[in-house]
């Protein structure tokens, strides 16, 4: 077992200890009449929401794994309700029951796999560093020494920071309490440099009010799939999102959506980010699975 554990998995195994594990999630969900869905409010075009209402790939994932949730319980006006989550809030939020299910931006570390399920991706993503073009820095090494933001509590920043303890990458870190505090470090010139991944540096720049200020630095970081996270006490509900997100990969669903979100004007200012598919996302799209990456 790795020493990299992250801080949210202490957390919630702490709290895990007074889950009652006697009833599975979907058992909860039969008896609740609802299912309630975890989703991040600004992680467009993943997870995202418009004057309080959900949207995004990921949202229209979980979609039909909710409607094939109401087939298998045969309660086809079973509600579907849905929570906003945050990087230090989803785990310990799925293991005390507080929601069913999170469909965000939360990539799969085997590391969390003591703890939570994961359904097989839907989408994939590499770890990036975005830098304004006056920077003058054009590699990875060019960050040693500088500032550089990591939103707190998410995969790249565990990923960063194991690079700065094994002293392949020596920068100096700062933290920002979300995405958009993030990226804001970064324009205003506090740091040089955002660490995340490719997708949400590519959405936050697309909506910059001077989106070629900027470029993301080409150093084949580590990838980051991301999954429906689960209770471990479901292997049932495991099931029904493995074969729904599967069937979507399988069938071209998955490409659509992509198309949808990635290459085609998007509510509320109408961007199209126009991002073709990277090479992880084909990999994925010809062999779908719900393996997940190791922290170094």
């Amino acid at each position: 077992m790795k020493n990299t554990i992250l801080t949210s998995i202490v957390l919630a195994f702490t709290l895990g200890a007074t889950q009652v594990n006697a009833e599975s999630t979907l058992d909860r969900i039969k008896a609740s009449g609802k299912i309630t869905i975890g989703y991040r409010e600004n992680a467009d075009p993943i997870s995202y929401s418009i004057d309080g209402k959900p949207v995004g790939y990921a949202i229209d994932v979980c979609h039909n794994v909710a409607d094939e949730i109401k087939k298998t319980l045969q309660m086809p006006n079973l509600n579907v309700e849905y929570k906003v989550e945050h990087p230090m809030t989803r785990i310990p939020d799925l293991i005390t029951g507080n929601i069913d299910l999170e469909c965000g931006t939360t990539t799969h570390i085997i590391q969390r796999d003591e703890i939570v399920d994961f359904s097989t991706a839907y989408f994939v993503t590499d770890v990036g560093v975005a830098v304004k073009k006056k920077s003058h820095i054009n590699k990875l090494d060019d960050l040693i020494g500088r500032p550089v933001v990591l939103t707190k509590g998410t995969t790249s920043e565990k990923y960063m920071m194991s690079l700065k303890r094994t002293d392949v990458l020596n920068f100096k870190n700062l933290y920002g309490a979300d995405n958009k505090e993030s990226f804001d470090s970064l324009s205003s010139d506090r740091v040089v440099g955002w660490a995340m991944d490719e997708n949400t540096l590519v959405t936050f720049i697309a909506k910059s009010q001077n989106p070629t200020d900027y470029k993301i630095l080409d150093g084949g970081l580590s990838k980051e799939p991301y999954s429906i996270m689960m209770a471990k006490n479901s292997p049932k509900l495991k099931a029904i999102a493995d074969q729904v997100i599967t069937h979507m990969w399988n069938s071209g669903e998955m490409g659509k959506l992509y198309q949808k979100w990635f290459q085609s004007p998007i509510k509320p200012s109408n961007i199209n980010l126009n991002v073709p598919p990277s090479a992880s996302f084909k990999a994925l799209e010809k062999q779908p699975t719900d393996k997940g990456i190791d922290l170094p």
